[in-house]
């Protein structure tokens, strides 16, 4: 890519950017949020059109216009928001594009080719699984796999541990090395550093649009110098200051749900109190969505009750759990979050639409729209060219300093955050951090569910364990540690104890 430039109205999302891939390395793309990597890279697989600058692929110019041609050209893109059709099965969704024989699809062929990918790079699924059953992470594992199914050259990952618990990071970057040893490129967009000098050849580093810096070996870097690259500053740790606990804000007795197996809950009973930040980790698809669905009144339990602030929960939808001063942010920012064509200001304000400030007398105030939004985004500092922008083009990070941002305006009483810093960079990752300690310190509970390990023991006061549905056990911050967790996610509870 030479001299890449691409504009959003005033915003100069890319300025001249250089990046080269070679067969068989792993390049690092690093950079803050709203710095311009997934920009740059939707260029590269056609999602946009820069508005200057070459793309040349095995040293020839390439038009590059929309996804087919970038596949035709060798390059895959897994994107951050899974481009997936949750009704089909795994071999739908890989089949949906290609070119059929005669009247008939080479079903036969495709499963040969899918066993291969399976055995070549460990990633493997069941073909006849529907996607709307898979967790998250096999969803992301699905879209490595239908670049590969491509016949991707270049492999461009956004983000692609963000969703996978510590074992199956370890998988994944088996897989990559064995795809560059097969003379393929990848990109490796990250914002997790100690992840970055583990896989990556070479890093390129993005700030403001430009590139800021490039590193050599990143293996050799120190946590430091990278961020000073990607952010222009030293960024400290996180402190987590003593806090006296408060009664119980939120609390979940007994509680059970039905679904399908390793997604329901089993009776769970948890309590956070005020002043307190309860980590829950598990392996994904072990019953997190299920439980951040009951207490955000999305999923009504089959048994087991709910109160915030010793209100039971009687009607479970999201407007009464809101009512009774629950904020929620969503695991999945867009299809249960925010609404990606509506305008930034408009999807802040919908949950809450019929309240001050947004209307007054059942009339939609305009103005009050935009200033809540605007005030949003000085204050949460997500880069976007202003409340009218579409909420589909922020990119991951911004899209969740704009969820978090929504729901803290409110000053609620409990807080259930799910996967909070999931693509965002180390500077707004300690921001969103200190945001969480402040609702702390103001007595407000906090739960927290993530697959990130050190987040969890670097914010939690406890840390509780979900397996199969059913909590098995909770340890106190200063009693956890990442092989304690660990044992307790994978079913090794005596080994645990």
């Amino acid at each position: 890519m030479v001299g890449i430039t691409k504009r959003f109205g005033p915003l100069l999302a890319n300025d001249h950017v250089n990046l080269s891939i070679r067969p068989g390395e792993i390049v690092g793309l690093l950079g803050e949020n709203g710095a311009g990597k997934t920009t740059l890279m939707n260029i590269l697989f056609g999602t946009y059109a820069a508005d200057e600058g070459t793309i040349l692929v095995e040293g020839k110019p390439a038009r590059i216009h929309n996804s087919a041609e970038a596949l035709a050209a060798g390059i895959g893109m897994v994107h951050q928001h899974f481009l997936l059709a949750p009704r089909l099965t795994v071999m739908e969704n890989l089949l949906v594009g290609m070119p059929r024989q005669g009247l008939s699809l080479d079903i036969a062929g495709a499963r040969r080719k899918l066993d291969d990918i399976a055995r070549e790079f460990g990633l493997k699924l069941d073909p006849e699984q529907r996607v709307s059953s898979l967790s998250v992470g096999e969803q992301q594992r699905l879209e490595i796999i239908k670049a590969l199914f491509r016949g991707a050259r270049v492999l461009i990952l956004d983000e692609p541990t963000a969703v996978l618990a510590p074992p199956d990071v370890d998988g994944l970057f088996a897989a990559l090395r064995a795809i560059a040893a097969r003379s393929l490129g990848i990109v490796f967009i990250s914002h997790k550093l100690n992840e970055v000098r583990a896989i990556t050849s070479r890093c390129v580093i993005l700030r403001h649009g430009k590139v800021s810096g490039e590193i050599a070996d990143p293996g050799s870097a120190s946590t430091r110098e990278i961020a000073e690259l990607m952010c222009g500053q030293e960024i400290k740790p996180t402190i987590r200051p003593p806090v006296a606990k408060g009664a119980a804000l939120l609390v979940l007795d007994r509680v059970s749900t039905t679904g399908h197996p390793g997604t329901t809950l089993t009776d769970v009973s948890l309590a956070v109190c005020g002043g307190e930040i309860l980590g829950l980790a598990g392996v994904s698809g072990n019953g997190q969505k299920a439980l951040a669905d009951v207490v955000s009144g999305m999923l009504k339990p089959v048994s087991g009750t709910v109160s915030i602030d010793g209100d039971e929960v009687r009607d479970f939808t999201p407007a009464e759990v809101q009512r009774l001063g629950l904020g929620r942010v969503p695991e999945d920012r867009l299809a249960s979050g925010l609404v990606s064509s509506m305008t930034l200001a408009e999807s802040m304000a919908l949950p809450r639409i019929a309240q001050a400030p947004f209307s007054h007398r059942d009339l939609l105030s305009r103005r009050g729209i935009a200033d809540f939004a605007q005030k949003q985004i000085r204050e949460f500092d997500i880069r976007c060219s202003g409340p009218n922008a579409r909420t589909g083009t922020l990119s991951g990070g911004n899209l969740q300093k704009a969820l978090l941002a929504r729901e803290l305006a409110f000053d609620p009483k409990a807080v259930i955050v799910a996967q909070p810093t999931r693509g965002l960079d180390i500077a707004a990752t300690r921001f969103v951090h200190e945001k969480f300690l402040a609702l702390r310190a103001a007595g407000r509970a906090v739960m927290v569910i993530s697959e990130d390990l050190d987040e969890l023991l670097a914010l939690s006061d406890r840390i509780a364990v979900i397996y199969e549905g059913r909590i098995v056990g909770v340890l106190a911050a200063e009693e956890a540690t990442v092989s304690r967790i660990g044992l307790l996610m994978n079913g090794a509870f005596g080994k645990a104890a």
